[in-house]
């Protein structure tokens, strides 16, 4: 029973799968394409943004690029990154007041930098003395036994036994009896020749300066030399004695120590000058000099300063920090710079003599350092200039400005703002030598004059007002007045960082009598737009203008 039910339900169950999968056939065969579906929302954007995908059978998943009739967006490319244009500036007492703009003179000035770094202490190894025997042999007696005990010139060390000095010794003074013994004085009454005598004299006299010159050789000082001679005793243990003062850095010397001439017994350090390892950043070497000045200072001894110059820029880097290490000497007085002290060090570097501007005068943009130079009237010439170090709030200037010059020291981020808007509406004011032919086109028959109401203009609805003259500022007749056309043209440029797009204002003027001509203009944003004046009759252009206009109220 329960088998038989088993095969019915099997049954049922491929029924329904033929049914199903013959279901799904004749809908694919009525739709061959992929079924419709609502794109998501960051798939709307993408089309948005870079254009619906290709209506083939291709996944819309996969990210393409725009097509190439659409416009692609900024990449990051060193394209985008290309700096914009410069362009003089004209702004008016109103606006320079307003922004503040303030001056300075640029100026040739001796400049003298520092450095500050820090440093540590080390031995002056020019001033390191290393003791030593020239014979093997065994030390009795230490007196200098302790490390950094400090031990004057002359002073005894130890005492050393060594046979081969008790060698030398005994044959100085058996040279020093042969002496004696063959003296001419002794012989007088022998029978012998004077010259036999004289000569065993000489011989003996030989043999007692090669004895004594051993000694010598052996480090056994003159005065020992003269001990030994004086009292005609063999000394089995001969002082050794400090040949320099200073303190005891290493100590090897112990009583009962066998000695052979390599072997370093005491390393004494005069501590009266020391070295200074100054850690000088790779950047500033360049402006380092063995020889320039430099002070230490130390927290232990507030207020106190040590002075001391450069002996010598070493030739390697540290890979790690990315530093020099420059070595200088200075005086100790009461050895109080330890060998090991960190100290802070300042190092004087002479400029000579720099052309300067105070350092708010520099405006850095990206790659590129600018200065806007005054050329009076409001007129402002922006120029790209090389810098130096900045020394006590002014900067060094290497190229690109002169000496007497005036340049904007303050509100210069400001006046760049209004330099870039200008050379981004293709307009840059002529230098001050032009002003009176401002944006006129060459052998033009009248002289443009633009006033407005109110002055400044503000956002909204404003009246532009030209004056039409001869171009020696007389009054026109109606002879050439008549069918004059003045329309003006305005333009404010786009500026993408804030998220606004190029604007454009249009104004027809009418006469007002007396060669004035009035007109209303509709500004739909404040900021410095680009105006031009045209005067045309019968399709013909006559004279032109253009100029700046600041707009006070806020920026859409």
């Amino acid at each position: 029973m329960k088998t038989r039910t088993y095969q019915v339900a099997l049954a049922a169950a491929v029924s329904v799968c033929v049914l199903l999968s013959g279901a799904l056939a004749f809908v694919l065969s009525q739709h061959p394409g992929r079924p419709d579906r609502r794109p998501s929302v960051w798939a709307q954007r993408w089309n948005r943004l870079w254009g619906s995908p290709s209506s083939s059978g291709e996944d819309p998943v996969v990210a393409r690029g725009p097509q190439p009739a659409a416009t692609s967006r900024p990449s990051g490319s060193a394209s985008s990154t290309v700096e914009s244009p410069l362009a003089p500036i004209q702004l008016s007492p109103q606006r320079m007041q307003e922004i503040g703009v303030t001056t300075a003179t640029v100026t040739r000035a001796d400049l003298n930098d520092e450095v500050d770094v820090p440093g540590n202490v080390d031995i002056d190894e020019e001033k390191l003395a290393y003791v030593q025997t020239r014979v093997s042999g065994w030390i009795q007696d230490v007196y200098a036994n302790a490390a950094y005990q400090y031990v004057r010139q002359g002073q005894p060390l130890f005492t050393l036994y060594s046979p081969d000095l008790v060698s030398s010794e005994q044959e100085l003074l058996l040279a020093q009896r042969s002496e004696s013994a063959f003296a001419p004085e002794n012989h007088m009454a022998t029978s012998k020749p004077a010259g036999t005598v004289g000569m065993a004299a000489r011989e003996g006299g030989w043999l007692l300066q090669a004895a004594a010159e051993r000694l010598r050789q052996f480090g056994v000082s003159a005065r020992q030399i003269a001990d030994l001679e004086q009292s005609g005793k063999v000394q089995h243990n001969l002082v050794i004695d400090s040949p320099a003062s200073g303190y005891i850095t290493e100590r090897e010397a112990l009583p009962n120590a066998y000695v052979q001439p390599q072997t370093r017994l005491y390393t004494i350090a005069d501590l009266s000058t020391v070295w200074v390892y100054a850690n000088v950043f790779q950047d500033d070497v360049g402006r380092l000099r063995p020889g320039d000045l430099g002070q230490v200072t130390v927290d232990a001894y507030p207020g106190r300063i040590f002075r001391g110059r450069i002996d010598q820029i070493l030739p390697q880097v540290d890979p790690t920090t990315r530093t020099v290490r420059v070595r200088m000497v200075f005086a100790n007085p009461g050895v109080v710079l330890k060998p090991g002290m960190y100290v802070n060090v300042r190092i004087d570097v002479p400029l000579g003599r720099q052309t300067v501007v105070p350092a708010s005068a520099i405006l850095q943009t990206g790659e590129r350092s600018i200065a806007f130079v005054t050329l009076g009237r409001g007129y402002f010439d922006p120029r790209i200039v090389q810098t130096g170090p900045q020394v006590n709030g002014s900067v060094v200037v290497l190229s690109g400005l002169k000496a007497g010059e005036q340049v904007v020291s303050s509100a210069n981020f400001l006046v760049d703002s209004e330099a870039q808007l200008e050379a981004m509406g293709g307009f840059a004011p002529p230098p001050p030598q032009a002003a009176a032919k401002v944006g006129e086109k060459s052998g033009a028959q009248m002289r443009i004059d633009l006033s407005t109401q109110p002055s400044p203009l503000r956002k909204g609805i404003g009246t532009l007002r030209v004056k039409l003259t001869g171009p020696d500022g007389s009054p026109l007749s109606a002879s050439q007045t008549a069918g004059l056309q003045v329309n003006a043209s305005l333009f404010l440029p786009a500026m993408p960082a804030m998220g606004m797009a190029a604007q454009h204002a249009a104004a027809t003027l009418h006469a007002a009598g007396d060669g004035l001509y009035e007109g209303p203009v509709q500004l739909p944003s404040g900021g410095t737009w680009q105006a031009e004046v045209e005067v045309r009759r019968d399709g013909r252009s006559l004279a032109t203008r253009q100029l700046s206009l600041n707009v006070a109220g806020g920026m859409e």
